[in-house]
């Protein structure tokens, strides 16, 4: 399981600080000519295993808006109403098979709005004890909504199932039953290192949590990296749930952003709450018009970046001295046991082909595949693994 620091490292924004003067590759760049084109920048090229994203240096963020935005006719907002928000929130209804969506300036706000909603009055919550809402969001729900999560175990797998059942049997125990208002799944969760509830499974728990008359909450934030799966099915995949949230900015690459989907009646009272809870910002068109145009074609480019990474794991595993873990259901994360010869002069190694990656901690080295991944061939990014080898 990857711990808090080193998920922190593997972040988009963290790899911004690739950039500076110590970074392992730098050193690969300081024979460049000083007259060398702007536009030929390492993050046009790098091959970065770490970090859900594309990274953009600030400097280039003003020409990626730009980009996104053309001549700019249309696209702007006052207060989330219209132009590229309005545009982005129809866009993500249709893709997640909801009636309506609306524009969240985080994705906690769109977890707790959700909630908050979905309880319908009653006081309790039910999620996985590993998850976002209950381990990240510092006691939101308590705080916030007045509603008591109640944490259950399984994880990602199927036992998750049991666990939401076990859940629901204590709280409706004599004599003192309590209603269970919600039902909040994590999918994939980052703290499970990105593993991914089955079909299977939230199919079953959507049907016991309406058969006790409980709402369904999908915290989605990183959804969209479960394209590539066997047989996913994005809509299929929502259908279980009232409300979804997806990232804006953990893949897509929007400075900041969420959106929360779900029935018309639902959304219409979750802009109001947003207002209610000082999300209605002046403007949201600069994280709408960037995720809006990085998500067309997002699920066929992400499907080639989970082949190219499964192709690569396979490279690996075949150089002495690498041994390959894959999370079972997982997404976009897999784990490196190295022995010392490889770990000698890796990130060196690495760095002359353009490819960067983590620490190595106690010969453990955690990958993550993004859409960098496409920007060489397979071959060449795990030849640069092997000791003693140049790609």
């Amino acid at each position: 399981m990857v711990g808090r620091r080193e998920f922190m490292q593997a972040l988009p924004l963290g790899a911004l600080s690739l950039v500076t003067a110590g970074a392992p590759w730098a050193h690969a760049r300081a024979a460049a000519p000083s007259g060398g084109s702007q536009k030929d920048t390492m993050s046009d090229r790098v091959v970065a295993l770490r970090g859900d994203s594309l990274f953009t240096k600030p400097r280039e963020f003003p020409a990626k808006l730009a980009a996104a935005i053309g001549q700019g006719s249309g696209v702007g907002d006052a207060y989330l109403a219209e132009g590229a928000v309005a545009a982005l929130e129809a866009k993500f209804a249709e893709l997640l098979g909801k009636e309506d969506a609306a524009f969240m300036p985080t994705g906690t706000m769109a977890n707790q709005i959700a909630l908050r909603l979905l309880s319908g009055g009653h006081s309790r919550v039910l999620l996985q004890k590993e998850s976002h809402v209950y381990r990240d969001e510092a006691d939101a729900v308590a705080v916030m909504n007045s509603l008591n999560p109640v944490p259950v175990d399984g994880g990602a797998s199927d036992a998750l199932l049991d666990g939401i059942a076990a859940a629901f049997a204590q709280s409706a125990e004599k004599p003192y039953p309590v209603a269970v208002g919600a039902v909040s799944i994590e999918s994939p969760v980052r703290r499970l290192d990105g593993a991914a509830v089955s079909q299977g499974a939230i199919e079953k728990i959507g049907d016991l949590a309406r058969s006790k008359g409980a709402g369904m909450h999908l915290d989605g934030a990183r959804l969209l990296l479960m394209y590539g799966s066997d047989g996913f099915d994005i809509k299929r995949y929502c259908t279980p749930f009232d409300t979804v949230y997806v990232s804006l900015y953990k893949y897509l690459g929007a400075p900041f952003g969420a959106i929360l989907a779900g029935r018309k009646d639902l959304v219409a009272q979750a802009r109001q709450a947003r207002h209610v809870f000082g999300g209605t910002i002046f403007n949201g068109w600069m994280a709408a018009a960037i995720s809006g145009q990085t998500l067309d074609g997002f699920g066929e480019r992400f499907a080639r970046v989970r082949a190219a990474g499964e192709q690569l794991l396979d490279r690996l595993a075949a150089i002495p001295g690498i041994a390959v873990r894959r999370v079972p259901n997982g997404t976009n994360i897999a784990f490196l046991t190295l022995d010392d010869a490889v770990v000698t002069g890796l990130k060196e190694r690495l760095a002359k082909s353009d490819v960067v990656i983590g620490d190595v901690i106690d010969g453990k080295l955690p990958l993550t595949f993004n859409e960098t991944i496409l920007r060489k061939p397979v071959d060449t990014i795990a030849a640069a693994f092997a000791p003693g080898k140049r790609a």
